[in-house]
């Protein structure tokens, strides 16, 4: 029998397949969906769980004249492969490859690049209002996932779109929520009739003869719409939308594509803001993701057959397991410690440390602004919170940072996890800011350790300040080096000498260490003698040892973020503040560019953040440099009778 998926070019195909060929479309995307990552990793259970519902909204809609908006767009791998990116789905998240979240580079389809939550009712407000001010005729809809409501953005967004009452449709995925027999067949009947279109025009027809009725028009009109609310309230949660300005149809069982249809056709005519509130189950159809729908959210390549994820045979602790295991280690001796997380108790690595203190664990959900205030509310009061957040998803926060914590110089830990590249989530995820966007707030310590041991003692570290501290580490292992029992603060803003050399100095922070020292060693082979500092601190520096290392004429800055504004930058900042001149700086980095998915190790190799890149950067600047015959280094450049304040 002829697949069908492999027919689909483009959507407007899917109009003609009947309602039984729909359904055989959608099993066949669910085996491409599995087969695709379990060789590649990637979001199967969000995607899994929407499938019926992708296929509802291009048979109904006319993608890309109507505009499909995916939050987050974890689950629109659907949605790619029914929009003529089947064939190139095998290289879903691959260096060079497909992206895992619409991407407007990719496709007319992608209408929005998205990869962190919440931000889709705002953007479709946006291409409601640009619609209507071009005075086209087109459909808005946009697809929300009921953890991405947790979001202020989200809720901004519904306000602003409520009062305006664009033609907007917003499409509550909601995945938590089961569907109760008797519940789920009168949602049914009510979504059926409240969407009917004679009974949505009929209504309002009603309201505005209502309303012209003079002395007890509008009293009747209250009465009725209080009628309707309770009945609503009673087996919906429809007062919430409703009460931002939406008219609210469901719950509609989001596997039944004959009713997701009915519906969308239904309210495909109207002219208002309507939210759809369509229950659905993470991993339908697929026995492994719809039992661990948390491990299948975002999974590393694993077996289609029994679900069984592939693992790497023993190997070091990751960087994330440390810092759970520390913190929770440190909290048994501080009744203060409080965690803090944005709805990735897994991802950060402190779900033992829920289990072991409940009291003092939160997840304030999608909510990272929230989740840094909420911090300082309670370092406020006295308490020691730790904020556990990936890179990218800490610029969220930035304002609350800056406002909320470091203007009241608050001890609040933030706990800084996929800093740098993190691999196939691309550039919405890599962590390549944090540096840039942390240096320069005043107050804030900031810390990156060069190995895992080293990552439990900057914690400790942190919790000893008085003030605010950011420790940023990288995704996946450490690197396998011997766990000291006891731990110590390090001193603060002094860096390590690893390695003595006349030739220049290697200044590298965090994870950039391990492959410097390994390029200095190959260098070494060659003649050329390098220093290599263990930076620590990328604040405060530690100016006497910089300074002392720039008498050799030749620093060398490696670090896991873009060059602007960087630690490199700092370096160039500090030559400057204190007058020292004749030495080359070469610095290395991420461009000024947004980084593409791909592995970590493809990436830095890449972008020569390897050992053997690093190598070849120096070897290159110091060809040019002998070319160029530098300037000695000025006078007092050993960092002992410089004009440089501390």
């Amino acid at each position: 029998m002829p697949s069908i998926l492999e027919g689909i070019k483009e959507p407007g195909q899917l109009k003609s397949l009947s309602l039984r060929e729909l359904e055989t479309l959608a099993e066949e995307l669910r085996e491409r969906i599995v087969e695709t990552c379990a060789a590649n990793g990637g979001h199967v259970a969000p995607s899994l769980g929407v499938i019926e519902l992708t296929i509802a909204l291009h048979r109904v809609f006319d993608s890309p004249k109507d505009k499909i908006i995916w939050d987050v767009g974890h689950q629109a791998y659907a949605h790619k492969l029914l929009t003529g990116r089947n064939e190139r789905f095998g290289t879903l998240r691959k260096l060079g490859g497909i992206s895992g979240f619409p991407k407007r580079a990719e496709s007319p389809h992608d209408c929005f690049d998205v990869g962190h939550s919440s931000t889709s009712i705002s953007a479709g407000v946006g291409f409601a209002v640009a619609r209507d001010l071009k005075g086209e005729r087109n459909k808005v809809l946009t697809v929300i996932g009921d953890g991405s409501m947790t979001g202020g953005l989200a809720l901004e967004g519904l306000n602003h779109a409520g009062e305006l009452n664009k033609d907007l449709v917003v499409i509550l995925n909601d995945n938590e929520m089961s569907i109760s027999e008797n519940v789920g067949a009168l949602s049914n009947l009510l979504s059926r009739t409240i969407t009917s279109e004679y009974v949505h025009r009929a209504k309002k027809d009603l309201e505005a003869f209502l309303e012209g009725v003079p002395m007890f028009g509008k009293s009747v009109l209250k009465v009725a719409k209080r009628a309707e609310e309770s009945l609503k309230t009673l087996f919906t949660p429809g007062m919430l939308f409703e009460a931002f300005g939406f008219e609210y149809i469901g719950p509609i069982d989001g596997h039944d594509i004959g009713k997701l249809v009915e519906t969308l056709e239904n309210v495909k005519r109207f002219d208002d803001a309507v939210l759809i509130h369509v229950l659905t189950k993470k991993g339908k159809g697929y026995p492994p993701a719809e039992a661990y729908p948390s491990l299948f959210h975002g999974v590393g390549p694993f077996d289609a057959k029994t679900g069984r994820v592939h693992k790497a045979k023993g190997g070091p602790a990751s960087y994330t397991g440390v810092f759970g295991e520390t913190l929770k280690r440190l909290a048994h001796d501080n009744e203060k410690i409080v965690a803090i997380t944005a709805a990735m108790p897994d991802g950060t690595g402190l779900t033992p440390f829920a289990r072991e203190f409940p009291e003092r664990f939160f997840d304030v959900g999608i909510a990272e602004q929230h989740a840094v205030t909420f911090a300082a509310g309670l370092a406020a009061e006295g308490f020691r919170p730790v904020v556990a957040l990936y890179s990218s998803f800490l610029q969220r926060g930035f304002d609350q940072l800056c406002h909320d914590v470091c203007l009241q110089d608050l001890p609040v830990v933030f706990a800084i996890d996929r800093a740098g590249v993190v691999g196939n989530d691309g550039p919405t995820h890599h962590g390549v800011f944090d540096l840039s966007y942390l240096r320069q707030l005043p107050g804030l310590t900031v810390m990156a350790p060069k190995d895992e041991n080293e990552l439990q003692h900057m914690l400790f570290t942190a919790l000893s300040l008085d003030g605010p501290s950011a420790v940023r580490y990288p995704r996946g292992s450490g690197l396998g080096v011997p766990m000291d029992q006891i731990l110590e603060p390090l001193a603060l803003g002094k860096g390590e000498l690893l390695r003595e050399g006349k030739d220049g100095a290697i200044l590298a922070v965090g994870n950039m260490v391990h492959p410097a020292q390994q390029a200095a060693a190959a260098l070494a082979l060659e003649g050329v003698d390098l220093a290599v500092m263990n930076v620590r601190f990328v604040k405060p520096l530690d100016r006497d040892l910089i300074l002392s290392l720039a008498a050799t004429g030749f620093l060398v800055t490696a670090e896991e973020n873009v060059l602007q504004g960087g630690f490199g930058t700092s370096i160039l900042e500090l030559l400057e503040q204190c007058g020292v001149t004749g030495v080359r700086v070469l610095r290395l980095g991420y461009p000024d560019s947004f980084v593409e998915q791909g592995e970590q190790a493809e990436l830095k190799a890449a972008y020569g953040l390897d050992a053997t890149g690093i190598a070849r950067s120096i070897r290159k600047a110091r060809g040019q440099a002998q070319q160029e015959s530098v300037l000695e280094p000025a006078d007092g450049a050993d960092g002992v009778d410089l004009p440089c304040q501390p």
